[in-house]
């Protein structure tokens, strides 16, 4: 390893951790609604990131108006979660509302749309240019907003939920970090060159077994069995290295190494969550559908 990459990666180090005790410890210790705050204020540093990745190709997202649709979205993930579903035995449930107005989360995708639509009509620019214009708005809310604002639900889930929101970030650091170095020490596999050239198989497959491993370290932790949490970690995983190509593929189309250079020795904010993002909805679909059903 050569003195500039060993820098790089004391940067890279040093930076997480300065991160991580904040966000483990709001994650532990703090409500839902910081932790919809922090989701918001991620989402609308990202997705400004996303905007930029489009200018260099000559795309012109609808930054007011997506950033807002997206805040939406946090708000309305954050008041879904007063939403409680309980078990009174046989086929009985208990429904507790929420105190909060709960917007659908098919208004504010409905609103969005409309709006965008009445931006472009207004805006008078060309069609050519007014498609690809709407195109990186919708995209910046679907594979940003959207996805990412899971955190949000899987915090709000009783009792478990810090848990499950711990488990997800863990399972993806800890994929992040192994791959990183065993890339750089071991990596001679390329995994998608024309995507990413120093993403290789071994990276990819130390990534996947440092999260499998973080599935069993969890189990007991959250009372769940170990093939459950191993199974959720692994899906997880592959939905985060997809997303982690997703945004490097982005980044190769805009000609640029990095989304931004917020955060030192990782980039921009979406180059630190870009795995994150698809992971988050695995585990909470995984809870919602396959572990919500057995309660």
């Amino acid at each position: 390893m050569t003195w500039p990459a060993l820098s790089t990666t004391v940067i890279r180090i040093a930076t997480a951790l300065i991160l991580i005790p904040i966000v483990v410890a709001a994650a532990w210790w703090g409500s839902t609604g910081l932790i919809a705050g922090f989701a918001g204020l991620v989402t609308l540093l990202a997705l400004l990131e996303f905007f930029s990745l489009g200018e260099h190709v000559g795309l012109h997202g609808y930054r007011i108006w997506t950033s807002i649709c997206a805040l939406a979205i946090i708000f309305q993930q954050w008041a879904a979660t007063e939403v409680q579903s309980r078990n009174l035995g046989g086929n009985a449930r208990l429904t507790i509302g929420s105190a909060r107005a709960e917007l659908p989360l098919e208004l504010v995708l409905f609103v969005f749309v409309l709006g965008a639509a009445a931006i472009a009509f207004l805006a008078r620019t060309p069609l050519t240019q007014t498609i690809g214009d709407l195109s990186i708005s919708a995209a910046g809310l679907l594979f940003i907003a959207l996805p990412f604002s899971a955190l949000v639900r899987l915090h709000g889930i009783p009792v478990l939920g810090p848990r499950l929101l711990l488990f997800t970030l863990v399972l993806v650091w800890a994929g992040d970090m192994l791959a990183y170095f065993v890339g750089r020490w071991f990596g001679q596999t390329r995994m998608a060159p024309e995507i990413s050239p120093h993403k290789t198989w071994e990276g990819a497959a130390a990534n996947l077994l440092a999260s499998l491993a973080v599935g069993v370290l969890f189990a007991y932790w959250l009372h769940l069995d170990a093939r459950d949490t191993v199974l959720m970690a692994g899906l997880a995983n592959a939905a985060g290295q997809t997303g982690d190509l997703l945004e490097s593929a982005y980044k190769r189309s805009a000609g640029v190494k990095d989304s931004g250079t917020l955060l030192p020795g990782h980039g921009g904010m979406l180059d630190r969550i870009d795995a994150l993002i698809l992971a988050a909805p695995v585990v909470w679909y995984y809870f919602e559908l396959v572990l919500g059903s057995r309660t």
